[in-house]
């Protein structure tokens, strides 16, 4: 397992599940010969997307990024659809750190869609049940009413099998939360209620952009996805903070990206350090 080691916070990249989503869509207008140079496709034209959460340990304390793809939730078909080919190991991850799903303290969620959210339940007999008990759940207020009232466009990515067995675990904000040297702050753009999460930490900068910068080959701030509810809210989002890390030299860690953990740049767009993901 990939690590980033800060000051006093480490991060963690868990198997959190993969699958693998049309490249067009995920890269939205931009033609296919540009980003295929920088983000390979398969035959189906399908790109390879993690869905990894990201423990924070600080202090004491256990928090998750997102919750992974889960298990035994998608049908035959949805995997098909999704090409999701594999599914969760979170326990695995965490015991191979002396850990378990009850010692997550918190779940911060940047939005609730099926590919980030599914892991937050497991079936358990003809009922759904939380797979962290003992957390709390942070999620913005907009993105929590959305997936308990979801629109004709966004009730195929909100799910109440996702939702109903945690509800009870859920803490809401509207504008920003914070616990120590950590952020989860409000955005919009991919979802209305989507947020990113700021660490600042003795000298260190961490942004992760979750879907408004989903991977590495997103970093033009035109480079939006057609999945993106609010595109121009995306676009204004990523300018303002993707030029608030360069200007602190700051690390951008992925959920979904197959190749990159992290990375830094500099003010030319150029890669100046990295954390790859082990293939």
């Amino acid at each position: 397992m990939e690590t980033l080691q800060l000051t006093n916070s480490k991060l963690t990249w868990l198997n959190g599940g993969v699958n693998h989503l049309d490249g067009g869509a995920m890269f939205g207008v931009v033609p296919k010969p540009l980003w295929i140079k920088k983000y390979p496709c398969n035959e189906n034209n399908q790109i390879e997307l993690r869905t990894d959460p990201i423990l924070i340990q600080m202090n004491g304390v256990n928090l998750l990024i997102d919750a992974g793809i889960g298990n035994g939730k998608l049908t035959e078909k949805q995997k098909r659809n999704f090409g999701a080919q594999e599914e969760a190991k979170l326990e695995e991850s965490l015991a191979k750190l002396g850990l378990s799903l009850h010692d997550i303290d918190y779940v911060l969620m940047t939005h609730l869609h099926f590919d980030h959210a599914c892991g937050l339940t497991k079936p358990s007999g003809s009922e759904y049940v939380p797979v962290f008990p003992n957390a709390k759940i942070i999620v913005n207020q907009i993105e929590w009413n959305e997936i308990r009232q979801p629109n004709i466009r966004s009730k195929s990515t909100y799910w109440k099998e996702n939702w109903e067995a945690i509800a009870w675990q859920v803490e809401v904000f509207e504008k920003e939360w914070s616990m120590g040297n950590i952020k989860l702050i409000h955005t919009g753009g991919h979802s209305d209620g989507h947020s990113i999460i700021l660490i600042e930490d003795g000298g260190h900068t961490v942004l992760h952009m979750a879907d408004i910068m989903p991977t590495h080959a997103h970093q033009n701030v035109l480079w939006v996805m057609a999945y993106d509810d609010y595109p121009m809210n995306s676009i204004a989002a990523k300018q303002k903070w993707l030029q608030y890390g360069l200007d602190r030299n700051a690390w951008f860690t992925f959920y979904h990206d197959a190749y990159y953990r992290a990375v830094k740049w500099d003010h030319e767009g150029k890669l100046t350090e990295s954390v790859h993901r082990e293939r």
